[in-house]
């Protein structure tokens, strides 16, 4: 029988993830069927509960719904708890458990595939939404000199300081400080790029040699992306994340780890 997964989201349909699926399963000889369900703003756990009911063995939760998914799932993995946001979802027979890959995708694509050492170094996160909440946990599993966080509100971003506990190594910091301060990493989680608008932060921020990263793909050189690029930065958007974060789903619903070069590949040829 094939098992059937989903990707739910508002919207949804740009989503690449049945084509990231489509790929691991032929890796391996797979056989599932992988969806885009659109929800409606208020209609997600309906979408979810419709979707399980039918048989299904899974879904993927994308924008704005992995706050509701977190609180959907019945139990939920140490990393979902940390960022209070669910991005994967397995359905067990008696119960719903739900995980977050996103900030091991991230992760996994800045040092793996950009070849951009973590540890030791200084990083800049922008944000303080659910993006930002969701990788702050798997950041400073990597053991980073620091990790800074910024946000246009300040009490968004000192919140998540006092939530997690590695204050040593975690820290917030108001826009109008980051003229002061240099970073070998930067990460854009905010929504900016969406509205080719940019974020709060000042081209002094961009130590030489930096990578900067925006977590939104598919936009091009973004206006972040572009002031970096101006300092001389690395550049890198989050297609490379959305794979391996896809890949992490993958392993936990099949248990097995697909190869994610190959699929990043082709999804950067099929873009061109």
């Amino acid at each position: 029988m094939t098992d059937r997964y989903a990707v739910i989201g508002n919207p949804v349909a740009h989503s690449r993830s049945p084509e990231i699926h489509a790929a691991f399963a032929r890796e391996f000889g797979e056989d599932i069927q992988y969806e885009r369900l659109l929800a409606t703003p208020s209609g997600f756990v309906e979408t979810v509960e419709a979707f399980r009911n039918s048989g299904a063995s899974g879904a993927n939760v994308t924008l704005p719904f992995k706050p509701e998914a977190f609180a959907y799932a019945g139990v939920c993995t140490a990393r979902a708890e940390r960022g209070k946001s669910v991005n994967t979802l397995q359905f067990e027979s008696d119960q719903v458990v739900g995980d977050n890959t996103d900030g091991v995708g991230l992760c996994r694509d800045i040092v793996s595939n950009l070849g951009q050492p973590l540890a030791g170094t200084r990083i800049l996160l922008i944000g303080a939404g659910g993006a930002a909440r969701a990788v702050v946990g798997a950041l400073l599993d990597c053991q980073p000199e620091i990790l800074a966080i910024t946000n246009r509100t300040p009490a968004k971003a000192q919140l998540i300081v006092a939530e997690m506990d590695a204050k040593k190594r975690f820290c917030a910091v108001a826009p109008a400080e980051l003229s002061t301060r240099r970073f070998d990493v930067l990460i854009n989680a905010t929504s900016a790029s969406l509205t080719a608008s940019l974020p709060m932060v000042p081209p002094s921020c961009f130590d030489k040699n930096a990578l900067a990263y925006d977590m939104m793909y598919g936009k091009g050189l973004t206006p972040f992306l572009a002031l970096a690029a101006s300092t001389g930065a690395r550049t890198a958007d989050g297609l490379g994340m959305l794979v391996e974060q896809a890949a992490e789903a993958f392993f936990l619903w099949r248990g097995k780890r697909p190869s994610t070069g190959p699929v990043l590949n082709l999804l950067k040829q099929n873009s061109q």
